[in-house]
């Protein structure tokens, strides 16, 4: 892939040999901006898993000190009291068996679907649609509950999910570079902990092999783990 200059300036900056402090890395991430909007900023973890064993496939959710910075839309499927319940804490689409008949439709304008234990009959028949793009509510993501008020809340805090992939590698969102440096590293610290603290029991040795921040489309920056234990 052919990089640009900017690019090339950029990863000048970035010695990919070394590892830095969060606090240094977090500079880096913020001074190495690439784009002209608000940046995600982004951190890639490298994990000592064997996906394809179920205890390691490891997945969850956690709501940031600071938020993600990412405003997310909230769609709920539920019937009787529970809608007015939804509706008053926030979400932006609440509906019962015209919502699913909607979504069977291929209609996915949002970014979160949680759906009461009393629809999951109809919610499973969904899974051609919302299973490619990973909006299937999930018990273990807590996306399928009748307590929806506190859940909604926090996804409009900024709650993230996050997922192991086939190669032991863990994305997720840390904020975005308009935050401020305090906010980004307490964010870096509180995620790295949560992380740290998933660590199945199975596994030997190191657990996380690497930590490396970036924000779109711009160069990593390697962060040394270590001094945040």
């Amino acid at each position: 892939m052919k990089r640009s200059k900017k690019y090339l300036a950029m990863r000048q900056m970035i010695d990919s040999k070394k590892s830095y402090s969060v606090s240094q890395a977090v500079d880096l991430v913020q001074q190495t901006q690439l784009v002209k909007f608000d940046a995600t900023v982004e951190c890639i973890f490298s994990l000592n898993l064997d996906p394809k064993k179920a205890e390691q496939n490891i997945r969850g959710a956690l709501v940031l000190p600071h938020g993600s910075g990412k405003k997310l839309k909230v769609a709920v499927l539920a019937k009787g009291m529970k809608v007015k319940e939804a509706e008053e804490a926030g979400a932006d689409v609440v509906g019962d068996q015209e919502l699913v008949n909607k979504i069977a439709k291929n209609w996915l304008d949002f970014d979160v679907l949680i759906a009461t234990p009393e629809m999951m009959p109809s919610v499973s028949k969904l899974g051609r649609v919302l299973g490619p793009k990973g909006l299937m509510p999930n018990p273990k993501l807590g996306t399928v509950t009748d307590n929806l008020a506190p859940l909604i809340k926090d996804i409009k805090k900024g709650r993230i999910e996050y997922r192991v992939d086939k190669n032991g590698n863990l994305h997720t969102i840390l904020g975005k570079t308009s935050f401020s440096k305090e906010q980004l590293l307490e964010n870096a610290q509180f995620l790295y902990e949560h992380i740290a603290s998933a660590r199945p029991k199975t596994v030997k040795g190191n657990f996380i092999k690497s930590m490396t921040l970036s924000s779109t489309m711009a160069p990593g920056v390697r962060v040394d783990h270590t001094l945040m234990s």
